[in-house]
């Protein structure tokens, strides 16, 4: 088992850099606890009034007209599958090792 020894001159560096930061950042806090501008409590209380998101706690608003009439949805519904057999054609013809398989939701 070996015993791992510090010398003196490690020990006071360490212990001189230790005290230097503790300080300096105690200096800062003292330094700025009487600042009104840098008072952690004032800007705490400080809400802002407008925001670009909708509070968590109001419900949502039920919406005037649907998204998407079933037309539009029968519409949408053929053209992805007409894309997804486009490309499943494209694969087979670039020699795909296995088609994929749709699933259903």
């Amino acid at each position: 088992m070996a015993v791992a020894y510090v010398s003196n001159e490690r020990k006071i560096a360490a212990l001189a850099a230790g005290l230097l930061l503790s300080l300096s950042l105690g200096g800062c806090a003292s330094s700025t606890a009487g600042s009104p501008l840098m008072d952690a409590r004032a800007e705490a209380s400080v809400v802002p009034k407008t925001s670009v998101y909708p509070p968590l706690e109001d419900p949502a608003t039920k919406r005037e007209k649907a998204a998407m009439t079933p037309a539009e949805r029968l519409k949408l519904q053929k053209e992805l599958i007409a894309a997804r057999d486009r490309q499943a054609a494209a694969g087979k013809a670039r020699g795909a090792a296995v088609p994929i398989e749709p699933t259903k939701p």
